[in-house]
């Protein structure tokens, strides 16, 4: 078998990149913060850094998503009260000192800086790209350059992750994922249906974002089985 040379940007997890590695690919992370595997296959750059380097498979698993997702369009009417995690140290020193215009201004400027990151992965010169992303609200629709809708929106059951994160997917030049070894999800207000609701569960802290954004074993397993397989079928 072929290896395909495969990039997970966003990802400190390195779930995804050992689902490819084990199926004897050549796959690399990067993120800005280091592995959490300490694994010397995590590049901590901007992942901008590496479009360029003959990539066969992008797979973004975690790009900062708060200023384009439906949840946060709110902002953009009527800054938030705390300086979002996306601004600069100054920025949140003096947040409280700011006018409306000025934060408002600022959150605008967070959705644009969002929408750039997605647009260069999203058109990327790599042949198969897929990115994960919450449903986009317009003002983020119209400033991504190319934009198609989510090709689909899966959850961590659909592969026997016992557990409920809807995530959709953009995809360029590669298939929506097939569900495997789709789980019956528990009744609403069981205690079983508390654990599989951690994500959404997770207590405020410095680790809230790393719970929440995680990719599960099994959609992992999926990905990097028909993504990739899929990848060296078209490239036979």
């Amino acid at each position: 078998m072929r290896a395909l040379k495969v990039l997970v940007g966003c990802e400190t997890s390195g779930v995804v990149r050992r689902a490819f590695a084990d199926l004897g690919h050549d796959a690399w992370s990067c993120d800005l913060l280091p592995a959490d595997d300490g694994s010397n296959r995590h590049i901590v750059c901007d992942i901008r850094d590496l479009l360029y380097e003959g990539w066969d498979l992008l797979a973004v698993m975690h790009p900062p998503c708060t200023r384009l997702c439906n949840s946060g369009v709110r902002w953009l009417m009527e800054p938030p009260t705390n300086p979002p995690g996306e601004t600069t140290d100054a920025e949140k020193q003096a947040w409280a000192s700011f006018s409306r215009e000025e934060k408002l201004s600022i959150m605008w400027r967070l959705l644009d800086e969002g929408a750039a990151l997605f647009s260069d992965c999203w058109n990327a010169p790599i042949p198969r790209i897929a990115v994960e992303n919450p449903v986009m609200h317009r003002h983020a629709k119209e400033r991504i350059r190319n934009y198609h809708k989510a090709a689909q929106t899966v959850q961590p059951w659909h592969f026997g992750d016992p557990s409920f994160k809807a995530t959709s997917f953009y995809l360029r030049g590669l298939p929506s994922l097939v569900a495997t070894n789709r789980l019956v999800p528990p009744k609403a207000g069981t205690d079983e249906h508390k654990r599989w609701s951690v994500v959404h569960r997770a207590s405020p802290g410095a680790d809230r974002w790393k719970i929440r954004s995680q990719t599960q074993p099994g959609i992992a397993a999926a990905m990097a089985l028909q993504w990739g397989g899929y990848a060296l079928e078209v490239a036979a």
